[in-house]
């Protein structure tokens, strides 16, 4: 890990924090200044801040909060816009958030404080699920994309002004509902399993159709509830139960695709292997009978 995110993710500073920090000689690592912000950090290295040591966390925690509408998931802004930082209590300072939600949306935000639990969990297929408000009546059009996928060319409607990703591969949808439509409305409640860049609101962009509120209601086996809006919750008991089941799974799984690699590794050596020996036993019968 860079040192800079050690810090972050091990203490109440910030990264941009921590870079001050470095940059200020203010940090050692095994008794040597280090200013260099991406320096790797491996197990056995001791890492202090003012001669006072900075120990990674190996206890576990997660929080379930409901996030605002026009709050950033970030740690600062540069044009000082609230984000959740300034909205939670202070102790959850270093805490990781679990994917993103835009400032224009709202519901429900996971974070932890390990790394490694982010990581797993940002990058699973865990199911997502959110009501939305469009300006417009779901059309036949819309409900076949989201039974069968859509592949767009030009995804800016609906992105972030500055964003550079402009064609995106949208799987079906793994569930929805149309909860009630007007005129010029509709509620709808929808599952995926991805996590990509304003991906309903592209998605939906590409149909013309505006999401006026977007709110986040469950992410794999957490839900929001009752939860009000800027309050924060721990896991039960039985979510961090099922958290550890899927971390387990997880582990599980890495190991058997990492024999699979290995085996198709193996067979794709064996299978040149016999290529080249068939491609001499060939030439050797070859010029044997062109001797004989």
């Amino acid at each position: 890990m860079r040192l800079n995110k050690y810090i972050s993710h091990n203490s109440k500073y910030s990264r941009r924090d921590a870079d001050k920090l470095i940059e200020e000689g203010r940090v050692t690592i095994n008794r040597e200044v280090i200013k260099d912000y991406g320096f790797d950090i491996q197990d056995e290295d001791l890492v202090y801040l003012d001669n006072r040591a900075i120990k990674k966390r190996t206890e576990l925690t997660m929080i379930v909060y409901n996030k605002p509408k026009g709050v950033l998931v970030t740690k600062k802004d540069d044009r000082g816009r609230a984000t959740i930082y300034h909205k939670m209590n202070g102790k959850f300072r270093h805490f990781i958030p679990i994917g993103r939600l835009d400032y224009a949306s709202e519901g429900l935000l996971l974070l932890t404080d390990s790394p490694n639990v982010a990581t797993a969990l940002m990058n699973s297929n865990l199911q997502r699920t959110y009501n939305l408000k469009l300006d417009k009546p779901i059309t036949t059009e819309i409900i076949e994309a989201m039974k069968s996928g859509l592949s767009i060319d030009d995804a800016s409607k609906g992105a972030h002004s500055h964003s550079k990703i402009k064609s995106m591969e949208f799987a079906p949808f793994d569930a929805f509902e149309i909860r009630s439509q007007g005129e010029h409305f509709s509620k709808i409640r929808v599952t995926i399993s991805e996590g990509k860049n304003r991906e309903l609101r592209r998605f939906f962009g590409y149909f013309d159709a505006n999401v006026l509120d977007l709110k986040r209601v469950g992410f794999g086996y957490i839900e929001l509830n009752n939860l009000p809006t800027n309050k924060t919750r721990y896991f039960t008991r039985r979510e961090y139960d099922d958290l550890y089941k899927f971390l387990k799974q997880k582990d599980k799984d890495e190991v058997i695709d990492s024999k699979n690699q290995e085996n198709h590794k193996a067979q794709l050596k064996q299978n040149r292997k016999k290529r080249v020996q068939e491609k001499k036993d060939k030439e050797y019968y070859k010029n044997r009978d062109k001797k004989s």
